[in-house]
């Protein structure tokens, strides 16, 4: 697979919508993920990334304005144990659960399908972060309906065993603005991550749509030692 610029990939397309990026920073020595949201609607604008323990949630950020909290508040990362889950809904809290009831990933994920907000049938993405001993893997998801036909879920799971440095994987939820919205296809796309979290993260913000970027979450982890830095850029402040 051909690695691809983020930055360009981004700046040319308006409306990605949720997306996931995960990997290995170029020496290494950091296990990388960063998510983002997008909204066209001022429900979907309305939100704010904030700190929820180790992991992150979503929160309103004018409560008097929020309309409908089904699919824009939840938690899209959390941590269990050596392992961190990130996804774009509330399946981040069925994979924590079922892992801490020794279920799989792909278990877990058996037991949900893409949102029910048809006519767009939005894809659930989802990752999961397995860092231990210096060493460290990762797995993405993506739940989606059958080219826009809900009554059949095709599900995706890819794995990348021992991530090569300086490259990452990207999955989001659209292809592309439209309506209904385009499901994205295919596998995830291959991009390079960087040492510096602070030039990465702004990349990837300056890289997202003015009218449609909504928040930023990125974390870098030491792949020794566990330990973790992280950054939240907010469109509403």
């Amino acid at each position: 697979m051909k690695m691809i610029s983020i930055e360009k990939e981004l700046k040319e397309n308006s409306y990605p919508g949720r997306g996931i990026i995960v990997g290995r920073s170029a020496d290494g020595k950091k296990a990388v993920t960063a998510y983002f949201i997008m909204g066209r609607s001022e429900n979907s604008r309305n939100r704010v990334f904030v700190e929820d323990g180790e992991g992150r949630r979503t929160q309103a950020f004018d409560p008097s304005n929020l309309v409908d909290p089904s699919l824009i508040i939840y938690a899209p990362v959390r941590v269990l144990g050596n392992k961190t889950i990130v996804t774009n809904g509330d399946q981040t809290d069925t994979i924590y659960n079922l892992m801490d009831q020794e279920m799989t990933f792909e278990q877990a994920l058996t037991t949900r399908e893409f949102e029910p907000d048809g006519p767009n049938y939005t894809p659930r993405i989802s990752a999961l972060m397995h860092v231990e001993a210096g060493e460290y893997d990762y797995k993405m998801s993506i739940l989606k309906s059958n080219n826009g036909d809900p009554s059949c879920c095709n599900r995706y799971t890819f794995t990348y065993d021992n991530a090569k440095a300086g490259e990452g994987r990207f999955i989001h939820t659209y292809m592309c603005d439209g309506n209904p919205l385009p499901s994205f296809e295919g596998e995830p796309k291959l991009v390079a991550i960087p040492d510096d979290m602070d030039e990465f993260t702004d990349m990837l913000w300056n890289s997202l749509n003015e009218e449609n970027k909504v928040s930023l979450f990125v974390r870098y982890i030491d792949i020794e030692t566990g330990k973790y830095t992280s950054r939240i850029i907010n469109k509403n402040n």
